[in-house]
Order: structure tokens, then sequence, then C-alpha cells
């Protein structure tokens, strides 16, 4: 399955402009091409990134690639999943999980 049209890539460079000046929620998922847990929730991202399209910006970090954000949060595992409520932290899921329990966060945040 490709990536939703509806999935932003974001990185240290855009972090501020996606995330932090977004009014509204946000949900970004920290990830790497060569972790496997990654590799399972990312269907459900991108799933989640078209259910929620016009209410959540939904966006994918590769911590490989962007290292200062993820230091920056304290991921130190991964998947890890940060949701941010107008360009605040707010909460914070880690591993892979079921699609149900992303959506039930992101409802308990809009």
């Amino acid at each position: 399955m490709a990536d939703s049209t509806n999935l932003v890539t974001v990185t240290d460079d855009n972090f501020k402009e996606q995330i932090e000046d977004h009014n509204g929620l946000s949900m970004v998922d920290f990830w790497a091409a060569w972790c496997g847990p990654c590799r399972i929730i990312a269907p459900f991202v991108s799933e989640l990134a078209d259910d929620f399209a016009g209410r959540v910006r939904v966006g994918k970090l590769d911590v490989d690639a962007n290292m200062s954000t993820s230091m920056r949060f304290g991921v130190r595992s991964i998947p890890t999943v940060l949701f941010f409520k107008n360009g605040e932290h707010v909460d914070t899921v880690i591993g892979a999980v079921p699609k149900a329990q992303l959506a039930q966060k992101i409802e308990e945040h809009l």
C-alpha cells in the first residue's frame, strides 16, 4: 500500500513549520527503514492520515535522518508516535500498537 497523499514528511528542518506552528492536532510517527515494528504500523499511520484528513495532520519522521528532533523529544525506541495539539506535545505511544489504539488517542485529543 502506498503512503497516503495526506501524509506529511516531517524533518528536522520543517518540524517547526509542519507541527509546532500547526493550529490543531498533529500525530507524528518516529520510524526507521530498518525497524520491523515500524513497518507493521506504517499502513495504520497512512490509513489514519486518510481517515482524519482535514482534522488531523499526520506525519512521519525518519529518526536516522532527523536525529535532532528525535533527541529533542527523547525518542529512544521506535516506533514512537507523538501527539501535538497547537504545537504542544500532549501524548506519546511507544511500540507497534493496533490502529484502533492510535485512533482512540486521536479522538481523545480532538
